[in-house]
């Protein structure tokens, strides 16, 4: 994608999960990632620590690499929180690549989303 493609993209994910959780405003990156740490944990309405939103926004970061290997899903505690392992290292590119690394993921992520089911 061109980089007013990706531009796009970020900001149609952030518009529309806006409009889907009637926020104020849209969700920045880390916002975003504590969804989907929320969705992937399976367990909405409940109030979490600050550590246990760090840990959401790690299991979202883990989800989001699992797809280009970078990350393994090994399973879930006693207390049903998801549980990865680093598969492959991640190369550094600098904070500013990392985050576009992070918004192409999310693009997918939520592009998987809204695919029919059964595709």
């Amino acid at each position: 994608m061109n980089n007013w493609e990706n531009d796009f993209a970020w900001n149609r994910v952030r518009n529309e999960l806006r409009e889907r959780m009637n926020l104020q405003k849209s969700p920045d990156l880390n916002g975003i990632l504590f969804l989907i740490g929320i969705q992937e944990l399976g367990r909405w309405g409940e109030e979490f620590t600050k550590e246990q939103k760090q840990d959401l926004m790690h299991i979202a970061i883990c989800r989001l690499l699992e797809t280009d290997g970078y990350y393994e899903f090994v399973g879930r505690d006693g207390d049903g929180w998801p549980h990865y392992k680093l598969a492959k290292r991640i190369p550094e590119k600098g904070l500013e690549n990392q985050e576009e690394l992070i918004k192409d993921k999310i693009i997918e992520y939520f592009a998987e989303w809204e695919k029919p089911v059964g595709k």
